[in-house]
């Protein structure tokens, strides 16, 4: 699976941890920024991954910094961005399930690294439910359907 992943300077560490666990899963991974610990400002990295999901050029995006929700709504200010901020697998999985999310957010300051592994995982490995849940996921992006 092609995987985009930025975060800001809080979660530099889990990135880069996150990152490397990724490619040994075989996957192709596009680490976004940052590459020090720089302050830098959570939306400019929220907003370029953002776009690298939306148009496709990663199928999924994982977004870090320190709480997870700074970035999770600089995601969401894209329409074809749906980013979801968890904290433990089953709201990855459900996210996936129900709501068709195609970004991950979580806050390294809140999680380990271990937590971490299970969310992403939970978030590859489940499939969208479709069905009942398509109708609710249009209108995620287009609330007259």
């Amino acid at each position: 699976m092609r995987i985009a992943i930025a975060s800001d300077h809080a979660a530099i560490e889990m990135k880069a941890a996150l990152r490397e666990w990724l490619i040994e899963e075989g996957h192709e991974v596009a680490d976004l920024g940052p590459d020090s610990h720089d302050s830098v400002d959570y939306p400019d990295f929220g907003y370029k991954l953002a776009a690298v999901v939306a148009e496709g050029t990663a199928e999924r995006g994982i977004a870090l910094c320190g709480s997870g929700i700074g970035i999770s709504i600089a995601m969401n200010r894209n329409p074809a961005v749906r980013c979801a901020l968890v904290s433990e697998p089953l709201s990855a999985s459900l996210a996936r399930e129900h709501n068709n999310a195609n970004c991950l957010a979580i806050g390294a300051r809140l999680i380990g690294i271990e937590m971490a592994r299970a969310c992403v995982t939970a978030f590859i490995e489940t499939e969208f439910g479709g069905g009942r849940h398509q109708r609710r996921v249009d209108k995620l992006s287009n609330p007259s359907c």
